[in-house]
């Protein structure tokens, strides 16, 4: 499993999303400028977000975007299942007959421990969770001085 760059760019974009719409909605163009990212890309990703019910947004030209729910209610992996779909590393239906117990062990040994390790990490952090962190270290970049 890859995220794709929809999900890299569709997380950043939630989080810059969190830390600026505290009082009000954002428009995609400071969201899109701040992150660096094309705000046509971003009209894709946050679509896709609404459509999910994660973000809404209100229209015209004082419109943008704010989120659906509280950052504590807001999970890293609902954000990512929209955007990239299902986060397991192999494919479902991938070449599992049913003859084979070797396909089946390696099946139930491996791939399913390792997506239920990612859907724990992904399930248990949330956008509040992020934005803490990322305050934190902001907070001590901010303090560092350099000669």
């Amino acid at each position: 499993m890859k995220i794709s760059t929809k999900g890299r760019y569709g997380l950043r974009a939630m989080v810059e999303l969190t830390l600026k719409s505290v009082t009000d909605h954002v428009a995609l163009k400071s969201i899109a400028e701040s992150q660096n990212i094309s705000e046509g890309y971003l009209e894709h990703v946050f679509s896709m977000l609404k459509k999910a019910g994660l973000v809404k947004s209100i229209k015209g030209p004082q419109g943008g975007y704010f989120l659906a729910d509280k950052p504590s209610n807001i999970f890293v992996g609902a954000i990512l299942r929209v955007l990239e779909g299902d986060l397991s590393i192999v494919d479902e239906k991938s070449d599992l007959s049913e003859d084979s117990m070797i396909e089946k062990c390696i099946k139930l040994n491996i791939w399913d421990q390792i997506d239920q390790c990612v859907s724990s990490v992904v399930d248990g952090i949330t956008l509040e969770d992020l934005v803490s962190e990322y305050k934190k270290m902001k907070k001590i970049e901010d303090t560092m001085y350099y000669i």
